[in-house]
């Protein structure tokens, strides 16, 4: 299986949310958020390793990131980590990937990753995309890794379920963008909704006949770039061409759009696992993520620690003393040059926070 597998994974973000540890230079797929050593991208790396050669990995950034990146994945093939002149969104960058692979390698499968998610159990999450390789080996397929629901999230896009096919493959219905909270709570109560990871899986074929039917403009776009894969010509028509194509991801372009075709008709499936998937897309999150594997209602990342009627806050200060004092689900984020004071219900808003500083050109706090 590992012959023709190419994990893609986009580490283009600039993860806001994650302000003020994550900036331009440093994004949150850099950092090592639950880790304490590791970065998110290079736990990613490890995690997908038994199923394909390092040599078939790709990573699709941003030229602000590259050289981190290249720092932090020396034995990648520097050629594969892909920096976009301008952001596109999924459909493009695993498009790009798709259209260059398919020149070298006919059989490619491709799985696109975000470069930033914890999984809990890798053993499990492995079998599931196992599973879910072999059904995109076995026709005109596009796999979506869901996840079982633990809440009613309206922050998740879902997808429906139906029946299974003659080969028990679970077949896709429908893909659903982010519900309302009542929404949210009749796709758990349904038993047949699951989380869009934003994990999928296809052949490389699959993919550009996919692009080609849904985005032919951007098809175009992206075959004349792969065409000059591995020339000289390649950096110069890249940074050309590619802030042509249409700024749109994969669900909207081809996920929707391919399930509109009908249960049975669309070659859309669902592999559902229970393998304690987490996007980590805030402060509240990772909050909620370690105070989990810490059995503790704070989280606090410091020096040492004094508690006096406090509970479910999040504090990052590295080396310093913290006395929590009578204070509850605040998150405290400090770095040399900059401190965040929020509470985990607005933790969603720390974006905002860098629009300010874009707005007012304050780049080194950004």
């Amino acid at each position: 299986m590992k012959t023709n597998f190419y994990p893609v994974i986009l580490a283009g973000g600039r993860g806001t949310r994650f302000w003020p540890l994550s900036r331009k230079h440093r994004a949150k797929q850099l950092l090592a958020l639950d880790h304490p050593k590791h970065s998110m991208i290079q736990q990613t790396v490890t995690r997908l390793l038994p199923l394909a050669d390092r040599s078939n990995f790709w990573v699709i950034t941003n030229a602000n990131l590259r050289d981190a990146i290249r720092k932090q994945l020396p034995r990648l093939d520097a050629r594969q980590i892909i920096p976009e002149p301008a952001g596109r969104n999924t459909a493009p960058a695993i498009g790009l990937a798709a259209f260059i692979l398919l020149r070298s390698d006919p059989n490619a499968v491709l799985g696109l990753f975000p470069a930033d998610h914890v999984v809990k159990d890798e053993p499990r999450f492995r079998q599931a995309l196992q599973q879910a390789i072999r059904i995109a080996t076995e026709g005109d397929h596009i796999v979506v890794m869901g996840v079982h629901p633990t809440r009613p999230e309206t922050g998740y896009g879902y997808i429906e379920a139906g029946a299974k096919d003659p080969k028990g493959r679970l077949q896709v219905r429908r893909f659903t963008e982010k519900p309302d909270i009542v929404h949210a709570q009749k796709f758990v109560a349904a038993g047949n909704f699951f989380w869009n990871s934003g994990m999928f899986v296809w052949s490389a074929g699959t993919l550009a006949g996919a692009l080609r039917e849904h985005l032919p403009k951007t098809a175009e776009i992206l075959e004349k770039i792969a065409a000059t894969w591995g020339t000289r010509k390649f950096e110069a028509t890249l940074q050309r061409l590619y802030p042509k194509c249409e700024n749109i991801s994969v669900d909207y372009a081809l996920a929707e759009p391919r399930s509109s075709k009908g249960e049975g008709r669309s070659g859309l499936f669902c592999i559902p696992a229970k393998y304690g998937w987490n996007d980590l897309g805030s402060w509240t999150a990772l909050h909620e993520h370690k105070s989990a594997q810490q059995n503790r209602s704070d989280v606090v990342e410091s020096g040492s620690l004094l508690l006096i009627n406090a509970s479910g806050n999040y504090v990052h200060a590295p080396g310093k003393f913290v006395a929590l004092v009578g204070v509850k689900d605040m998150v405290v984020v400090e770095t040399d040059d900059a401190l965040l004071v929020t509470t985990r219900d607005q933790s969603q808003d720390v974006g905002k926070v860098v629009k300010y500083l874009d707005e007012k050109k304050r780049h080194k706090l950004t």
